[in-house]
C-alpha cells in the first residue's frame, strides 16, 4: 500500500451504452420511424452545467447488458438548440435541462428531468 492508498488500477466497467448523435432535424423523421417499432430515447444535455454532467454520467451506468440494444440519441443543447426547439413541438414536449425523452408510436410516453432522469427503469422499454 503506498502513500495514498491503494496503487492497484481500477477495472474499468464496460460501457452498454452507444449515443447516436442528434445533429439535424430530419433524424427527427428517422426517430419517429424507429419509434414504430421500438422506444427511442433522446437525452438533452447542456455542456456547461454541472448538474447535467452529472446527471449524463448517472444515466450511463443504468444501461446493462439487457438494455445495451435500446436506441439512444444524444443532443447537444449549446451545439444544436433549434433542434431541441423542434423536439419539443414534435413530441409536445416543455424544454428542460438536462432531459430525458422516451419516444414510441412518434410520441413521447415519458419525459424526466434532472435526477428523475436516474429513476428511471430502462427494463420496462426493452
Amino acid at each position: 500500500m503506498g502513500l495514498f492508498g491503494n496503487k492497484k488500477k481500477k477495472e474499468v466497467q464496460p460501457s452498454f451504452l452507444t449515443w447516436i448523435p442528434l445533429t439535424s432535424k430530419a433524424q427527427l423523421e428517422e426517430i419517429k420511424k424507429q419509434s414504430k417499432n421500438e422506444a427511442v430515447f433522446i437525452f438533452k444535455h447542456s455542456t456547461r452545467c454541472g448538474i447535467s454532467s452529472m446527471v449524463i454520467k448517472q444515466f450511463e451506468k443504468l444501461f446493462t447488458e439487457e438494455t445495451k440494444n435500446l436506441k439512444v440519441y444524444y443532443l447537444d443543447l449549446l451545439n444544436f438548440r433549434d433542434i431541441s426547439d423542434e423536439v419539443g413541438y414534435a413530441f409536445q414536449v416543455m424544454h428542460q435541462s438536462p432531459q430525458l425523452i422516451v419516444v414510441r408510436n412518434e410520441t413521447s410516453v415519458h419525459s424526466a428531468s434532472h435526477y428523475d432522469i436516474t429513476q428511471i427503469n430502462l427494463s420496462r422499454f426493452v
